[in-house]
């Protein structure tokens, strides 16, 4: 057993002998084999125990257990005691969740106090099948059918080459005991149901199923190695960053695909699935995105924080972006619109007519203060500069081929009568043009 392990720590580099380890030590078979087999193999270890009141005595049976185990093994333990329900309500989350936050924060800090290299828990085999089953059940991509990682950063897993009954049949041949917890016996959540349940079944119709499955992970891992090339590779060709518009509001990148180079890869909706997953979008979304790369330019997906367009012939994401509220400017001077931004309002008689794009100058005398800078609305019209007819800001923000998601934060100023002044970025109304008559000058300035 001990050399087992052994060369499975060799093989995925999990561990070192001049480290300090933590091992995750609730009480059970495992976390007790774990613990044994490390000291046995000559790691400098302590353990660490989380007492979450959520099983009543049988919570501080198990402390209690762990606590003398150690002590017989002359092993150090660190305990932690938490109000696991207080926390979930607090949270908004599930007693499961709750409990894993706590359990891995809680051994985080313990290792950056201690300067431990690692938290070794003692996931084995087993769960390793559970967690493909319940990814695969649940939907996933190729990731997901990988199991249990040996190692995620600080956390490993020295165990994964053990199956359940080899770890009892350990404990049993050294004469071992160990504590079980009640709440594993119980099919109220699905990890329960497929340990309870679908695994016995599959060991009827094929005793070695398990087995199989682990192997097959194992093969998938090689393939998600070659996948995850070439889904970067492609990532890197087709993605670019689009920076934000001078008059937009919000001055955050998007990114953005051609549709037609997307199509030519030899998967897209992997592609997609890849792409669109860090940004918080479900399986479901990326499926129905798929089917729609043919729908009308302005149809939108959103996720918690992000929002995907089909513009024309591309799919842009950018962060979701709530609109500005509008700021008044009654008289000249500089005025904070947002953190990175600010206008600049000057009035002077110089007749100095500006070409930049992030400066305006106006015919003062036609111009009733107070001036407000606001986020384009819908129905926003305007008379741009060199025309005689008016245009929906929509339409000519269109026509300048400006994108959907610099146009959902497009910039305006406004009088006191909200006849825009001065489409930010972009052009100055005609109505307030500067002519040879003009003597005083409004003059605004994007900083």
């Amino acid at each position: 057993m001990n050399s087992k392990v052994a060369g499975f720590i060799a093989k995925e580099g999990l561990l070192n002998k001049e480290g300090l380890h933590i091992v995750a030590l609730s009480g059970g078979a495992d976390s007790v084999a774990l613990l044994l087999i490390l000291k046995q193999l000559g790691y400098r270890i302590e353990a660490a125990h989380c007492n979450f009141r959520l099983r009543g005595e049988e919570s501080d049976r198990d402390e209690s257990f762990v606590c003398a185990l150690c002590e017989s093994q002359n092993i150090p333990i660190h305990r932690a005691h938490f109000d696991t329900r207080e926390y979930a309500a607090l949270h908004k989350m599930s007693i499961e969740m709750a409990a894993r936050e706590l359990r891995y924060h809680y051994f985080e800090q313990l290792r950056q106090d201690l300067g431990a290299d690692t938290i070794c828990v003692a996931h084995h085999r087993d769960d390793a099948v559970e967690t493909l089953l319940m990814n695969l059940m649940n939907g996933t991509g190729i990731h997901g059918l990988t199991g249990i990682r040996p190692k995620n950063g600080h956390i490993v897993r020295p165990l994964l080459c053990l199956s359940r009954s080899e770890i009892e049949e350990f404990l049993h041949s050294i004469d071992q005991s160990y504590v079980t917890d009640s709440t594993n016996a119980v099919d109220d959540v699905l990890r329960n149901k497929i340990r309870l349940h679908l695994i016995p079944l599959m060991q009827q119709i094929l005793p070695k199923s398990s087995e199989n499955i682990a192997r097959t992970a194992t093969y998938i891992k090689d393939v998600e190695a070659v996948y995850d090339e070439a889904i970067q590779s492609a990532l890197s060709r087709l993605v670019t960053t689009l920076q934000p518009a001078l008059g937009s509001a919000d001055r955050r990148e998007a990114c953005a695909v051609r549709i037609t180079d997307m199509l030519d890869l030899p998967s897209p909706e992997c592609f997609l699935f890849e792409w669109l997953r860090p940004y918080g979008f479900t399986s479901a979304q990326i499926i129905k995105i798929a089917e729609s790369l043919d729908a009308p330019s302005g149809t939108t997906f959103s996720s918690a924080t992000h929002v995907l367009y089909i513009d024309r012939s591309e799919l842009v994401v950018a962060p979701d972006y709530q609109p500005a509220l509008p700021m008044r400017m009654p008289e000249d001077g500089i005025y904070k619109y947002q953190e990175d931004m600010k206008f600049k309002v000057t009035i002077s008689e110089s007749v100095d007519i500006s070409k930049s794009d992030d400066c305006a100058t106006l015919n003062k005398e036609k111009i009733e203060f107070p001036l407000t800078v606001r986020i384009t609305q819908p129905g926003d019209r305007f008379v741009p500069f060199g025309m005689n007819g008016s245009k929906l800001v929509s339409d000519y923000l269109t026509d300048r081929k400006i994108s959907l998601w610099a146009k959902r934060s497009q910039m305006v100023v406004t009088d006191a009568n909200d006849n825009i002044l001065w489409l930010v970025g972009h052009r100055t109304d005609h109505r307030f043009r500067i002519t040879p008559s003009t003597t005083s000058v409004l003059k605004i300035e994007l900083l």
